[in-house]
């Protein structure tokens, strides 16, 4: 039986529930998996107003792990970017220093672990019956839903204050059939596919891939899951430019709508909700349990590597010029990666060694040019046998265990045309760069050779745009929280140097808190289809967050946002 009484102090989340009897009813139609949310620093606290206790080995484990996203991901408690597990809006937090892990100051008395925005309840998903328990739990008690998978996410879509979560990480399952058939199709709809659960990870994808001498498209973060967010948002990859998005992949999902069927969409079933899953974004229309995306041959890879030193800031904007010179010839080419203000990684499918040396010259001469007076500089091509040994040497992610804020915006192929809009484009990003608090991260992913023939909802933008240019603020775990609203109104600023030349389009899963114009931002003219499509299969707004489809922003679970 769940013991929730002590927890009375900390959350009014049992009240919401009208009893504790409802509460022991969901733990015994979920198999005895409802769990106490408990905040990951809990165990490094002598003082909480939280579930759980101190514990000198397990505080070890969380300092050791906190910047390890492979260690985050396994935790219910953990948040990538650890401002989501804060209620930022009150300052309630259970944070350690990020930057200084051994720092024992941010859990030493008087300061006091809170619960924050961390769910105050979970359910430990395993299979459909799971999430329907939950659904009717939902609207028979008001206690608010969220779906929680890796812990990814930039804009705390998978957290809220007194909510009930759908952990869905432990899916982990992974098969391959050559000869996959979606449910109801025809035979002649064939085609090589990679089953996957919800929780998968790309680590694994890209081991399983490798393993059965094929290729999965697949993000630059180690622990995303390959069918969360990643995918229903769009899901790009290195390889995009010429093997598309997830969603341009995606051959079916197994969901569960909020009304509590379980569901199979494809292209020949439920082709509305199909189409509204490859792009409207995660944790919207329904919980996703597993999905089947299309498996490539596997396939030898030209990469192109340059760096320079990363103080060397006087060669950024003779880096950003020949970049900006080249991309639409490298666009062509196949090229993809991903860019820093000091380091450039393209990869390409579609050229030889020698074609790639020969148009990677211009970059390689700019290096050369470097070299005397630089001892960081690096330039390189070489061949890699797989999409995997790509994935291995080049691909390390994204920082976890700090606070994060970014901002984005697609770069069109229009502002690489002529000279006057690469200048153009070239001071946008260097003002950009000089206004943000981290970086400015550059995805050469899109798109590009993969036309939109309608059948995912994504801005029409991703299929015009040669990069997606990603303004990135960090601060320290521990840092008073009252600061963050400035953060955030800062990288939004900085975003807006882009925003000045650019249309209206911005990657959700990588956007501003603050995006201004979210529905057209993140779904250009399929926004009032997609709201359609909600509210078929969730009229009552079971599922909700942030800019996503069919979002109140003056909705309760949105109280911790600053």
């Amino acid at each position: 039986m769940l013991q929730i009484a002590p927890l009375l102090a900390w959350t009014t989340l049992a009240a919401a529930a009208s009893s504790l009897d409802h509460w022991n009813a969901l733990n015994s139609s979920v198999g005895g998996r409802l769990y106490v949310g408990i905040p990951l620093a809990r165990p490094c606290f002598e003082l909480a107003d939280t579930a759980g206790s101190t514990n000198a080995t397990q505080c070890e484990a969380v300092r050791n792990g906190w910047t390890n996203s492979l260690f985050l991901v396994d935790q219910f408690g953990a948040f990538m970017n650890t401002q989501w597990g804060s209620c930022q809006k009150t300052s309630k937090s259970c944070l350690i220093h990020g930057f200084n892990v051994s720092d024992p100051s941010p859990s030493d008395a008087p300061n006091v672990c809170e619960q924050g925005s961390v769910p105050s309840f979970y359910i430990d998903v395993r299979n459909a019956s799971d999430v329907q328990a939950a659904f009717t739990f939902s609207r028979r008690t008001g206690v608010p839903l969220v779906v929680k998978n890796t812990g990814h996410d930039y804009k705390g879509r998978n957290s809220a204050p007194g909510s009930l979560a759908l952990w869905t990480h432990n899916l982990r399952s992974l098969s391959y059939n050559a000869s996959f058939v979606p449910a109801g199709c025809h035979i002649s709809k064939v085609k090589p596919g990679v089953t996957m659960g919800a929780g998968t990870i790309f680590n694994d994808v890209v081991a399983f891939a490798e393993a059965n001498n094929i290729t999965v498209l697949t993000g630059a973060e180690t622990s995303v899951g390959a069918s969360g967010g990643w995918l229903m948002g769009g899901g790009h990859g290195a390889l995009s430019n010429t093997l598309g998005l997830g969603v341009d992949r995606v051959l079916e999902f197994k969901i569960v709508t909020p009304d509590g069927s379980f569901l199979t969409a494809n292209e020949c079933q439920n082709t509305d909700l199909f189409w509204a899953l490859r792009g409207g974004g995660g944790g919207t229309f329904g919980v996703v349990l597993e999905s089947t995306t299309l498996a490539s041959p596997k396939m030898s890879l030209q990469v192109a590597f340059a760096a320079f030193s990363p103080n060397n800031t006087n060669a950024t904007r003779g880096f950003y010029e020949v970049l900006a010179e080249n991309s639409l010839r490298w666009a062509e080419q196949g090229f993809g990666g991903y860019i820093g203000p000091s380091q450039a990684i393209y990869v390409t499918p579609k050229l030889n060694s020698s074609e790639t040396a020969a148009t990677m010259q211009p970059l390689f001469a700019y290096m050369k040019s470097l070299a005397p007076n630089d001892p960081g500089v690096q330039f390189f091509a070489v061949e890699v046998p797989s999409y995997g040994a790509f994935f291995d040497k080049f691909i390390t992610g994204a920082p976890v265990g700090e606070n994060a804020v970014i901002a984005s915006r697609f770069i069109p192929a229009a502002n690489f045309a002529n000279k006057t809009s690469r200048a153009t484009l070239v001071d946008a990003l260097m003002q950009t760069l000089a206004h943000v608090t981290y970086s400015l991260g550059i995805m050469v992913t899109t798109p590009f050779n993969v036309p939109d023939d309608g059948s995912t909802s994504v801005t029409e933008a991703w299929r015009t745009s040669i990069w997606s240019a990603i303004a990135e603020g960090a601060w320290d775990g521990a840092t008073p929280l009252a600061n963050e609203t400035a953060a955030y109104t800062g990288i939004s600023n900085a975003a807006n140097f882009l925003r000045a030349i650019t249309p209206d389009a911005a990657y959700q899963n990588e956007a501003d808190v603050y995006e201004p114009n979210h529905k057209v931002s993140f779904w250009g003219t399929h926004y009032p289809r997609l709201l359609k499509i909600k509210h078929k299969y969730d009229p009552d707004n079971l599922l909700m967050c942030w800019h996503c489809v069919g979002y109140d922003p003056k909705s309760p679970r949105f109280s911790c946002y600053i």
